[in-house]
């Protein structure tokens, strides 16, 4: 009901203005080659507040939830801009076709930028293509898209390097080898296709770790717990499970202790939640990516274009993710809203 009624307030907003943006938009900048718009200094882009849709996967992850409150927050601290959240879930789960709807609706009501983590990079592909036929620029954060398709820039976590300190951390904490599960995330997803790749190449690498079961868990809770308490009947003793998101090291932990294994399980996330975990030994590792961080700097390069029609130095902007045990709580994004002192972060 919620997610209605913005919507239509932000319909009738829209329906108000006389001109058409993208032609203001045009003609503003045009004037602006002589510097003036009767009489008066503009930058393009200036006339109307910008309207920037915002779509994700699903708010039921908490990670995006976090990544779409900080995003708002930050549209919000720049001023003159109307910010439209849009949610990818269906029935209780990220769908591909509830995204793609979004953004047609989106089109037509002819917002000015969209941001989007696509929940599979090829599905969505169509979809965001035709955002940017249309004339609007696109920027994708934390999951890409296919990379054929056009985008002004694309801002995420390097989820290879992610994958490979996981895979450092394993080595590290197990020198003397042993089995593992790994939980991959939402097949198709390019977060969980980097994450994978990562840590197999550093665990490729040696011979004393083996992965005995690594399986897709859609980077769900429930998920999770299900193939974990699946893979216990044929290997009942893992030495360590590791996850493509904190939800499903949640499940894993659950499983876990339910069987009476005391094995690090780690995450990827460094969602409050796990902060905790780790805190109470419950879990032993997640890795941060900075969702606050990324959300931000993808508002940040779509805005610049919006209003000044600057282009981002680079395509690919990359934070690099690091690894949080208990040993470096306080470097987490939210370690405030784990009760964890906040410390100062490394550059990323």
């Amino acid at each position: 009901m919620g997610e209605e009624v913005h919507m239509t307030k932000i319909q009738r907003s829209l329906m108000s203005r006389t001109v058409d943006r993208r032609t203001l938009l045009k003609a503003t900048a045009a004037t602006s080659a002589v510097g003036l718009v009767a009489g008066v200094p503009v930058s393009a882009g200036a006339q109307d507040d910008l309207v920037i849709a915002f779509s994700v996967p699903g708010l039921n992850f908490p990670f995006f939830v976090h990544m779409m409150d900080l995003a708002q927050q930050h549209a919000e601290e720049i001023g003159g801009i109307e910010f439209i959240e849009l949610d990818g879930q269906q029935g209780g789960q990220p769908s591909s076709t509830k995204q793609t709807a979004d953004l047609e609706t989106m089109i037509a009501q002819g917002i000015d930028g969209l941001v989007i983590s696509p929940n599979d990079a090829e599905a969505l592909a169509p979809a965001i293509q035709a955002v940017i036929d249309a004339g609007i620029p696109v920027v994708t954060v934390d999951r890409n898209v296919a990379s054929d398709v056009p985008t002004l820039a694309h801002v995420g976590a390097d989820n290879v390097e992610g994958g490979r300190v996981q895979g450092r951390y394993l080595v590290e904490i197990l020198p003397d080898g042993g089995q593992i599960f790994e939980l991959q995330g939402q097949p198709g997803a390019s977060a969980a296709i980097d994450r994978h790749a990562g840590l197999d190449e550093v665990l490729s690498e040696q011979d004393a770790i083996e992965v005995v079961v690594s399986q897709p868990a859609a980077f769900a809770r429930a998920e999770a717990v299900t193939v974990v308490e699946a893979s216990l009947a044929s290997n009942p003793e893992p030495d360590a499970i590791v996850c493509a998101n904190d939800d499903m090291a949640f499940g894993a932990a659950e499983v876990a202790q339910a069987n009476g294994l005391d094995i690090p399980v780690i995450g990827f996330d460094a969602l409050p939640e796990a902060l905790i975990a780790i805190n109470e030994g419950r879990m032993a590792a997640t890795i941060e990516q900075f969702p606050g961080g990324q959300a931000t700097q993808a508002i940040d390069i779509l805005v610049a274009k919006l209003r000044d029609d600057t282009d981002p130095a680079e395509h690919d902007v990359f934070l690099i993710p690091t690894l949080i045990t208990a040993d470096n709580l306080g470097e987490a994004e939210r370690a405030a809203e784990a009760g964890i002192e906040a410390e100062a972060t490394p550059a990323s």
